[in-house]
């Protein structure tokens, strides 16, 4: 009875592969820092291989990522074939506080907008104006 071997590939490869990262060389460093999860146990060899079925779990830019590993790639491809690599498992992103609340993309607020804010402010009973 012959099994096949289940097919592996660098996880850092693998990454880069999937389009996580822009270059390998970005995997690697991220993986060599050891931010990277294999099933839940921190890894920081970027050699360690991984196949179909493995769960990743890493930080891209301030989100937390949680994929399962569907296909190893031959190569870097088009984003269609990338995302056919993984299941995408990651928590809904935490709403963010807007940086600016007043802010709505309008530019710079005129003078009845300003007036508008002003009152505002004022109206509010947890806001001291001195």
């Amino acid at each position: 009875m012959t099994t096949d071997p289940r097919p592996t590939i660098r996880v850092d490869k693998w990454l880069w592969h999937a389009r996580f990262f822009k270059a390998r060389t970005q995997a690697t460093a991220v993986v060599a820092a050891g931010k990277v999860r294999i099933d839940g146990v921190v890894i920081s060899k970027p050699a360690r291989t991984v196949g179909p079925g493995d769960v990743l779990t890493f930080v891209k830019e301030g989100d937390v990522k949680v994929v399962r590993i569907l296909g190893c790639g031959e190569r870097r491809g088009p984003a269609p074939e990338a995302q056919a690599l993984y299941e995408d498992m990651s928590p809904p992103p935490a709403e963010k506080p807007p940086q600016n609340p007043g802010f709505d993309g309008t530019g710079r607020p005129g003078k009845k907008e300003r007036r508008n804010m002003a009152s505002h402010l004022a109206s509010r009973t947890d806001f001291d104006l001195e």
